[in-house]
C-alpha cells in the first residue's frame, strides 16, 4: 500500500498527540471492522477551538488523518470545524488509498463527537 509523503509525515511525526487534561469537548469514535479507535480532545474558548489533541489506536492512515484533522481545526470557530469534511482531510494529506477512506471519515466523526460533547456540557 502506498501512502503520500504527507500521510507518512503525519504518521511518523504526529503533532498534537495526547490528552488535554481540561478538555471541554471529548469525542470517541471507532470502526469495529478494522479496530481503529480515535479520541479527539478539544479546548474551546469563546466559540474558538484554542487547543486540540488526539489519541488514536490504529493503522498509518488512522493516525495520519487524526493528526491532520486536529491541525486543521486548531484556532478556528466551532461552526467552521463542524464543516470540516473527510474529503478535505483526505485532500490535505494528498490522498489516501481507497481501502483507507474510512479513516478520514472517523476523523470527521471524531471532531463532530467532541463538539457535540462540548455543547452537551455547555448548553442547557
Amino acid at each position: 500500500m502506498r501512502y503520500s509523503a504527507k500521510v507518512m509525515e503525519h504518521f511518523q511525526n504526529t503533532k498534537n498527540y495526547g490528552k488535554i487534561d481540561n478538555a471541554n469537548g471529548i469525542g470517541k469514535v471507532g470502526n469495529t471492522k478494522c479496530g481503529d479507535v480515535m479520541w479527539i480532545y478539544l479546548k474551546i474558548e469563546d466559540e474558538i477551538i484554542s487547543d486540540a489533541k488526539f489519541e488514536t489506536f490504529g493503522c498509518v492512515a488512522a493516525i495520519a488523518t487524526s493528526s491532520m484533522a486536529v491541525d486543521m481545526i486548531k484556532g478556528i470557530k466551532i461552526s467552521e470545524a463542524l464543516e470540516l469534511s473527510n474529503k478535505a482531510v483526505t485532500e490535505a494529506l494528498d490522498g489516501l488509498p481507497k481501502e483507507k477512506h474510512h479513516c478520514s471519515v472517523l476523523a470527521e466523526e471524531g471532531i463532530q463527537a467532541a463538539i457535540k460533547d462540548y455543547y452537551s456540557k455547555t448548553t442547557k
